[in-house]
């Protein structure tokens, strides 16, 4: 079982599970605990969804340490209308615009896709990303709940309280639609049509962000002035909006109702198709959004879910959604944190997101599940965070690997400790992890030199620890798998290192007596220093020798500045620039003999 510490101040999971527990047993006693995400699967759903998904997990698996049965509901968005044609996604064109106002269930997938529509094709994406972090869900099809008249008498209450609803929701609009506050889509609870980059949908004004660091928030698009609650009809207002029976699309406008036979009229403003219905019969139309959802947490139960950081705005669906849910449908609206957005540090060539919005998929390519997991888990929901694409992923491996160690020696805090339990294991198990977890800067110097040679990887990565040598690639796997990765794809082909075939004669020759002196020195020691530690010590030794110094002393600022002119040394001899993989990895990697080759020995 993982190891978790027990609820500290700091522990963030451990107290809203506190609130959870509670408050399940005074809504339900003796029923399951109720936690909930909402996913729009309109386009690829990036890492900032992810944290709509993995808030509750981590609540809702911490409670399932404790011994509660919990369900996590995934509600799938996936009768949520087609709301634009999503930028730099493969396989679309402006035709894809023909679908626009259709139920993502009814939009064709991308060309080449091997799944039957939009909706599927990008919630597919999303099931093995959540199925390699360990998340355990119950996945809830809107289409499916509303084209097989689940929500009904749901439906048919909305409609007898049309003007209940109307006046809750007039507390809120303004003449001025542009200034609306409030959000299109259930930012975070991820209801309601979504944007094309597959966002949990919370409105906002768009910030320009550096391609280097884009953040990630949970809305990408919609907004209030696209959102209709239902009030556009002269007839009147009605929370519902049929999908027409002509064209499949949403653009319609209810006509008349009556509320004893269920008999509705209403007409498509897009091809002018028109028909009366029986309500109480008819499955092809949904609520509008901002009654959705609030209709949806009395159906399930709903205890906790969370939602984006703009839903604290005054008119915003979850504000009005915990009025309709009490005055309408006589629930109680779920408890759950405001959480931040999620930012990105570097982002190279994105195989599957090219529009800017890397995917859990694409993160899970570059590293493993735990630290993944870990990211979210470390930081309070209303706080935000960067995931890196760029260098700065050698920096996380190596506080997760500090993390690793102070577990491993009993030095680690209640609440690092609780984070890196929750992160390495759920209360079903450990997640898979690499047996020997070499340092991911070290493997990515290694596949980055070889560029991938699995033969010459073995031959590196077996010197680095001559007593305990490595004895298959296995061992390292899959961090090794993931550095690989990172390199391939994140690194500009620019700054890969190439060794030097030849050696730089031009520039052995014009060196002074002091420089030769310093590479015979490394030559001298290569035999007896054969390992990381070991050339680590000599690199960082011959120039306090040349000092006339011991090879352990102290460096100071003076011989700082000499050992950065010894290592650009090297590295010019050696890949012909200035800066590249840490010199022990790179000396490992060259090899003994193509080393004194290059040097000039």
């Amino acid at each position: 079982m993982p190891i978790v510490a027990q609820s500290t101040e700091a522990d963030w999971v451990s107290r809203f599970a506190d609130d959870v527990i509670a408050e399940s047993e005074r809504r339900a006693p003796g029923k399951p605990v109720v936690v909930a995400s909402g996913i729009s699967p309109s386009g690829p759903v990036h890492l900032g969804n992810l944290r709509e998904v993995m808030t509750p997990h981590l609540v809702a698996d911490e409670i399932r340490r404790r011994g509660y049965e919990v369900r996590h509901l995934i509600s799938w968005d996936d009768y949520d209308r087609y709301r634009k044609v999503p930028n730099g996604v493969p396989g679309i064109d402006a035709s894809w615009a023909e679908h626009i106002g259709k139920p993502l269930t009814s939009v064709p997938a991308p060309a080449g896709s091997a799944y039957p529509n939009w909706a599927e094709h990008f919630k597919a994406a999303l099931i093995g990303s959540l199925g390699e972090l360990g998340i355990e869900y119950d996945g809830i099809s809107q289409t499916e709940q509303y084209t097989a008249g689940t929500y009904r008498e749901q439906i048919l209450h909305a409609m007898r309280h049309r003007g209940d609803i109307d006046a809750i929701l007039g507390r809120y609009r303004t003449k001025d639609k542009d200034k609306a506050a409030g959000d299109g889509a259930g930012a975070g609870s991820g209801s309601g049509a979504g944007p094309g980059a597959g966002a949990s949908k919370a409105p906002g004004k768009q910030q320009q962000k550096k391609p280097e660091e884009a953040e990630l928030e949970a809305a990408e698009g919609s907004g209030a002035a696209e959102e209709d609650d239902g009030s556009g009809g002269s007839a009147g207002y009605f929370p519902y909006k049929p999908y027409c029976g002509g064209c499949g699309k949403d653009l319609t406008t209810v006509t008349a109702y009556d509320d004893d036979t269920t008999e509705l009229t209403y007409t498509c403003t897009a091809c002018g198709f028109s028909e009366t219905v029986l309500l109480s019969e008819f499955n092809r139309g949904k609520l509008v959004w901002k009654v959705d959802w609030p209709m949806r947490w009395a159906y399930e139960g709903v205890i906790f879910e969370p939602s984006g950081v703009d839903h604290s705005s005054p008119g915003s669906s979850f504000v009005v959604g915990g009025q309709i849910v009490r005055e309408i449908f006589d629930g109680v609206q779920p408890i759950g944190p405001m959480y931040a957005f999620v930012g990105i540090s570097g982002m190279a060539k994105m195989s599957s997101s090219k529009g800017g919005v890397p995917t859990p998929a694409d993160a899970l390519k570059i590293m493993e599940a735990p630290l993944l997991r870990w990211l979210y888990a470390r930081r309070r929901p209303n706080q935000s965070f960067k995931i890196a694409f760029d260098q700065e992923i050698q920096r996380l491996y190596d506080e997760w690997d500090a993390l690793e160690r102070k577990v491993a020696d009993g030095s680690v805090l209640p609440a690092d400790a609780a984070a890196y339990g929750r992160a390495t294991g759920t209360a079903a198990g450990e997640l898979p992890r690499t047996p020997r977890p070499l340092p991911y800067r070290t493997l990515a110097s290694v596949v980055d030199i070889t560029a991938g040679a699995e033969e010459q990887t073995v031959r590196i990565l077996s010197e680095l620890d001559p007593e305990r040598p490595l004895t298959s690639l296995d061992e390292v796997r899959p961090r090794l798998d993931r550095a690989e990765n990172w390199i391939t794809t994140q690194v500009p082909a620019e700054a890969r290192t190439v060794v030097r075939d030849e050696p730089d004669k031009e520039l052995l020759g014009s060196l002074d007596e002091q420089a030769s002196e310093s590479l015979r020195l490394l030559l001298d020691g290569l035999d007896s220093h054969w390992s990381l530690d070991g050339l680590t010590t000599l690199v960082y030794g011959v120039p306090k020798v040349l000092a006339g110094l011991e090879a352990d002393a102290k460096p100071t600022a003076e011989l700082k500045v000499a050992q950065r002119t010894f290592f650009a040394l090297l590295y010019r001899l050696l890949v012909g620039r200035d800066t590249g993989p840490r010199l022990p990895t790179l000396l490992l990697a060259v090899g003994a003999d193509r080393v004194r080759r290059l040097l000039g020995a």
